[in-house]
């Protein structure tokens, strides 16, 4: 029995490519284990930019994890496709809230970049104790920040705001180490629970591929 071609020839050959990358990118995260390579959050959350698909790392200063994560993480934030913004958010908690009030200082002072280069390097190479507001005025001062500007800042209701805020959204995300990885505030992973580095940033691209994929 003979097929008629007619529909067939109907169809145009350039139709297929939207369906053929949904299914590059569906089998892309389907390399990866939910509850292993990452976890999905029982409820997403808000984000902080737009239109664009949020990455957004969790982290502490005085960590050691997060601080050999900084090379390797600012070679991949230089692959991320458009579409796509990258942001941080401190770590808080007890004697971690200091560095965290000290990086809401920096960034509403428009100098977070040179601060957070310069506390990280002050505590895994140089081996300073930066824990008070003293030390970490000094910091802020070695990068060019003005010491009274800095201190008045601080602890003033503005930064006290973004430290609270933090606080929340890491009890949101279920964070419970650091470094962590927030894609879009549905999915969470880390290098441990990847499996180390290289493939952390695997699995945020194929996340990232996956929440723009459905944004088309």
């Amino acid at each position: 029995m003979s097929l008629k071609l007619g529909p067939l020839r109907a169809m145009r050959p350039f139709s297929l490519v939207p369906v053929l990358c949904g299914l590059l990118l569906t089998c892309s995260a389907w390399a990866f284990d939910e509850g292993i390579d990452y976890q999905q959050l029982a409820q997403p959350q808000p984000t902080e930019t737009g239109d664009k698909v949020e990455v957004l790392e969790v982290f502490w200063y005085g960590c050691p994890h997060c601080w050999h994560l900084e090379p390797a993480l600012a070679r991949w934030l230089k692959t991320l496709p458009e579409g796509v913004e990258f942001r941080r958010m401190p770590a808080t908690g007890g004697r971690w809230d200091a560095h965290a009030r000290a990086f809401y200082v920096a960034q509403s002072m428009g100098r977070l970049e040179d601060f957070h280069r310069a506390l990280f390097e002050a505590i895994h190479v140089q081996r300073r104790s930066v824990m008070s507001e003293d030390d970490l005025a000094a910091v802020a001062v070695e990068v060019g920040l003005d010491e009274a500007e800095f201190r008045s800042r601080y602890a003033s209701p503005e930064v006290e705001a973004e430290l609270q805020h933090a606080k929340e959204m890491a009890t949101r995300y279920g964070i419970d180490s650091v470094p962590t990885l927030i894609v879009n505030g549905t999915y969470r992973t880390s290098p441990g629970e990847a499996g180390g580095t290289e493939r952390m940033f695997q699995v945020l691209d194929a996340l990232i591929a996956q929440e723009q994929a459905g944004r088309s």
